[in-house]
């Protein structure tokens, strides 16, 4: 369930930074399951300073990081354009006014009929990287424009993504080529440098191999006019990140020192346009330790990897936690969810501080938490409800 809440005039007339208005409207709120907060003026604000940066790169939201409806109708209300990743968020944007030609269709692994539905609703863009995608394309959506998804193998995000998405730089140009044989306008390449890319200096050795690759298929006798960046956006999470608009600038001078003049360019940020936008409130269910010996206390709270906070995989995402005892003698905490799981664990590898004096059924919310959240959370395992969305 998504709810539209609206602060008190005191609240919406005092200049505060976002995350103590998010925390302040927390302090308030009952929930009665773990709930993310989401501040959709953040998101504005957040799309403005990107786009500051970016200069004439087009944002392509991605769609995926946050579906929630009211973060679409602000996005298309700036002028932003959209990644979807499926029939279902291509539907959602069209339903909130986006235009088909603002829509590019990202995922590279697509159902026939998506595409055929795609192409009928007037979205002409599409991704690849294999023979066999192509030539689904050509048969579903004779004639579109594609670009050609590359494998990222040097990246220094936090989380890398490599290997499902992508390939080599030889099977791309033939991709090129065989696009082009099957009738349709490959137009350019796509890449991801890793999520959560902290410093803007980090694409540059990305950035030098996809350059390599796209002056070759110049030199092939391509005519490339869409060059998708991605995106690597990053969220602060605790450790020093660069401002956006600085951020997004330092990306675009190293694209346009490496590539030269490209008719047009994409980026695809998603955590960085909505993590900071939301504050999910939890619940402390349990401080316990494992025997008199054990070092460390188990926190448990009434959200997990399975309701959520799927992204603390591999302890990748590391949040940060509020709660009423902040300012009492911390100690170090093993900090898991409340499902019935034992991979329900969200770090135990690097344990968390928290105060000594928490307990059972205190509050905690947990900072920066609108992207990769709600979306994951959308099955209700062990029972236990997806997490709510509250829009303020």
């Amino acid at each position: 369930m998504t709810m539209t809440l609206q602060f008190a005039d005191a609240l919406a007339s005092v200049s505060v930074p976002v995350p103590s208005r998010l925390e302040a409207f927390a302090a308030t709120v009952v929930v009665d399951r773990p709930t993310l907060l989401i501040d959709a003026s953040r998101v504005a604000l957040q799309y403005r300073a990107l786009k500051a940066g970016l200069g004439h790169a087009d944002i392509h939201y991605a769609v995926k990081a946050n579906p929630t409806r009211e973060i679409i109708s602000t996005l298309v209300s700036l002028g932003s354009h959209f990644d979807a990743a499926s029939r279902g968020e291509i539907e959602l944007c069209l339903s909130l006014g986006a235009h088909p030609a603002h829509i590019s269709f990202g995922n590279t692994v697509k159902r026939a009929g998506d595409i055929a539905f795609a192409h009928a609703a007037g979205i002409d863009l599409f991704a690849a990287d294999a023979e066999a995608e192509l030539d689904k394309i050509a048969a579903n959506a004779p004639g579109a424009q594609v670009y050609i998804r590359l494998i990222v193998e040097t990246s220094e995000a936090d989380w890398p993504l490599s290997r499902k998405f992508g390939c080599d730089r030889d099977m791309a140009l033939a991709l090129l080529d065989h696009a082009r044989t099957i009738g349709l306008r490959p137009v350019g390449f796509s890449f991801h440098v890793g999520s959560q890319t902290r410093k803007s200096s980090m694409w540059g050795v990305t950035l030098d191999v996809m350059a390599g690759i796209w002056h070759a298929a110049i030199a092939a006798g391509h005519d490339l006019t869409v060059l998708n960046i991605g995106g690597g956006f990053p969220a602060f999470y605790g450790e020093a990140i660069e401002a956006p608009t600085a951020y997004a600038a330092g990306v675009m001078a190293q694209v346009d020192a490496r590539f030269g003049k490209v008719a047009r360019v994409m980026a695809e940020p998603g955590r960085g346009l909505v993590a900071e936008a939301g504050l999910i409130v939890a619940e402390c269910l349990l401080v316990s330790r494992k025997s008199a010996r054990d070092m460390h206390r188990w926190v448990y709270l009434d959200i997990g990897r399975f309701s959520g906070l799927a992204e603390t995989e591999g302890e990748a995402i590391r949040y940060e936690f509020i709660t009423s005892r902040d300012g009492d003698a911390t100690g170090p905490c093993i900090m898991a969810g409340p499902s019935c799981d034992s991979a329900d664990v969200l770090y135990e590898k690097r344990p968390v501080m928290l105060p000594l004096s928490l307990q059972a059924g205190d509050r905690v919310l947990i900072r920066n938490t609108g992207a990769y959240t709600s979306a994951y959370s959308s099955v209700g395992f062990n029972g236990f409800p997806p997490l709510d969305v509250m829009v303020i």
